[in-house]
């Protein structure tokens, strides 16, 4: 009987996935400072989402494209996403409820929330189903596909992205492959160039309204796409301290100010979002994916952030929901805050440490056992 060697595992990207993952947290804490996307700090810390969407594409293809032929079914692979994915947007959502009781069930204007909006609202997070603008589920009142979790939002499109490769994706040559990457990415250059979003950015998705259903979307095509089409016959070059130079692109990125000459919204914001997604992130991902961690150190904080990469992604918006009606209702500054960011950015780390530990590992084991896959 021949033993299939099993293929060898990214652990940087892992790593890098968490370091995305942290840059996301501060990205939001200084959401409660900002009075528009020009003066928000960290400001371009959306744009993980699209290095996770590539990341995503690149991982899927690169884990299943071979097991289609040996009986996979589209079914079966969905079970499986469905295990890795839901049990932590479950946690996430119930975080949220928490979050939302303990602020009044009050929406951002101070309307108070009726108690069948918030269990409607919690019915929908929980089964993925987005909110729409100004329905009673949407409690908060400031148009997000899930008030109770904003950033679920992403897990939404994740899903999309997931059902796209089981049904359409896997299927296409890798000539096709390209062709929807060239035409996604000129559509996503395209709506950031312009102004879209109408503030030349790529920070949309999060809503139905407006532009966000669209956007969305968009980013996920492009992104999920390309990693896909680089998982395909990829040649790795081997790269030496790969993960501190991946580490310090993506950060750098985060913390890239919106890019305009005047203090106004700008074009140059949507060239820059632009070639941070179709180029930057893609040799990120590159880059990565040929790295390898020389020492054990290294190794472990690869693991570590992996580890923790999606569940604290997917628990520390609930936290921010509060910190940001604390920081509103007193008119707090960073500098008067920060110790209590500080203690959300490392609470969140914990909390993901714990759901991962003693929840979402159990949960998934227990799963894969009962179902069989």
């Amino acid at each position: 009987m021949q033993i299939q060697k099993q293929k060898p595992h990214y652990e940087l990207l892992d790593g890098l996935r968490g370091v995305a993952a942290l840059m996301v947290i501060w990205y939001h804490v200084f959401e409660a400072f900002a009075t528009s996307p020009v003066d928000q700090k960290f400001n371009h810390g959306y744009l993980a989402v699209d290095f996770f969407f590539v990341l995503s594409g690149f991982v899927l293809g690169y884990a299943y494209d071979d097991r289609w032929k040996r009986g996979l079914t589209a079914g079966g692979f969905m079970l499986r996403r469905v295990i890795r994915l839901q049990p932590m947007v479950i946690i996430g959502v119930l975080l949220g409820v928490v979050s939302f009781i303990v602020q009044g069930c009050e929406k951002w204007d101070g309307t108070s929330v009726s108690t069948a909006a918030v269990v409607l609202s919690l019915i929908l997070g929980l089964f993925m189903l987005p909110a729409l603008p100004g329905t009673l589920p949407e409690v908060r009142g400031n148009g997000e596909m899930f008030p109770l979790n904003g950033p679920s939002w992403s897990l939404f499109f994740e899903y999309i992205g997931s059902i796209l490769y089981a049904v359409i994706l896997h299927r296409l040559s890798t000539r096709a492959l390209r062709a929807v990457v060239i035409v996604s990415g000129i559509c996503l250059a395209a709506s950031a160039v312009g102004n879209f979003s109408g503030a030349y950015h790529l920070g949309v998705g999060w809503s139905v309204g407006d532009y966000g259903l669209i956007g969305g979307f968009l980013r996920l095509a492009f992104s999920f796409s390309i990693g896909l089409l680089m998982s395909r016959d990829f040649k790795p070059a081997r790269i030496r301290g790969a993960f501190w130079l991946c580490s310090a692109i993506i950060i750098g990125v985060a913390c890239v100010p919106y890019v305009t000459p005047d203090g106004e919204v700008s074009v140059w914001n949507g060239v820059f979002d632009s070639l941070c997604t179709l180029v930057i992130f893609p040799a990120v991902v590159y880059l990565g994916a040929s790295g390898f961690t020389s020492d054990r150190t290294s190794g472990r904080i690869c693991e570590f952030f992996g580890n923790i990469s999606y569940p604290v992604y997917i628990i520390h918006y609930p936290m921010m929901y509060m910190f940001y009606a604390w920081v509103w209702a007193h008119g707090y500054t960073f500098a008067q805050v920060w110790p209590v960011a500080v203690c959300i950015f490392f609470g969140s780390i914990f909390l993901a440490w714990f759901f991962l530990k003693f929840y979402d590992r159990p949960v998934r084991r227990f799963l894969h056992r009962r179902l069989g896959v």
